[in-house]
């Protein structure tokens, strides 16, 4: 009778880096990976000079904000809300990076009279 062995992956193909992963994937890898985005021409600049989030690419970065559970069901709701009435189905840190290059550019945009200025020197 001969005896059944099982293959299973070796441990350097378990635990191998990912940090620089779309390099070691090849060029294909890192093309989808990471959008090119052609350099604007001046006159292209200004029109575009509204900010955009990333989308759905790789973040390098990272960033933890603690919110409360008030505000994490309101993001829920907002998420929920897009999925059911819009039909955008998005995660909750996209719907974050959106929101926050919302306020950016409109801190950039109005300056003093942003509505992030306004909100952030209320006193309360």
């Amino acid at each position: 009778m001969a005896t059944r062995r099982v293959r299973v992956p070796a441990a350097d193909d378990l635990f191998r880096r990912t940090s620089d992963g779309a390099a070691a994937a090849g060029p294909a890898a890192e093309a989808k990976a990471r959008p090119v985005h052609a350099v604007p021409e001046p006159a292209e600049e200004a029109q575009s000079a509204k900010k955009r989030s990333s989308g759905r690419v790789r973040h390098d970065e990272k960033m933890t904000v603690y919110i409360t559970s008030e505000e994490l069901l309101d993001l829920e709701h907002a998420r929920l809300n897009l999925r059911a009435k819009h039909s955008i189905a998005v995660d909750r840190g996209r719907l974050v990076r959106e929101a926050l290059a919302i306020v950016l550019a409109d801190l950039e945009e109005y300056g003093d009279d942003s509505a992030l200025v306004h909100r952030l020197a209320d006193p309360r």
